[in-house]
């Protein structure tokens, strides 16, 4: 090997080292590397499904096909307090999984086909909030939905999103 093939062999070498160190630190290759926790700068996640349906937790783990959570909480609307009054705000409860009739676990794995995208939830948002309330007093936690409308249904595409 001469000295030029031996300059552009470590360029190379370079170049990919430092290609994967960015990729890696922004992120991009959590989702090509099975098994990688999903860690992020908060405690709690919403995790938004294509079918509307939304599920609050943990993210423990997650990889190329799946996202794996647990301490699972989702919204259910009181529909006869809708039914009385079309004008007033739904009143939101927000329940905890494994409460209903099959007894799940607390804990689900989720298809990535089905995701449409997951958010960070903030420490003193309100769906926190409640949950914090749940956990220290067993009482089945309730989120007013704002006054100013009511909750969209979900329709976003992660392609629509920009930062």
């Amino acid at each position: 090997m001469n000295s030029r093939t031996a300059v552009r062999v470590l360029i190379t070498i370079v170049v990919l080292v430092v290609l994967f160190v960015t990729l890696s630190l922004t992120g991009v290759t959590k989702k090509f590397m099975p098994g990688t926790a999903a860690k992020s700068g908060s405690d709690w996640q919403a995790v938004f499904l294509a079918n509307g349906q939304v599920y609050f937790g943990q993210i423990k783990s997650q990889n190329d096909h799946q996202i794996v959570m647990d301490s699972i909480y989702y919204l259910q609307v009181d529909q006869s307090a809708q039914e009385q009054d079309k004008n007033a705000q739904p009143k939101l409860s927000l329940v905890k999984l494994g409460n209903e009739l099959h007894g799940p676990k607390d804990e689900m794995s989720i298809n990535y086909q089905n995701v449409l995208f997951v958010e960070d939830l903030k420490d003193d948002g309100k769906v926190v909030t409640a949950i914090n309330d749940y956990v220290k007093n067993g009482s089945q936690p309730t989120v007013q939905a704002p006054a100013a409308q009511a909750p969209a249904p979900v329709s976003a595409t992660p392609a629509a999103i920009t930062p």
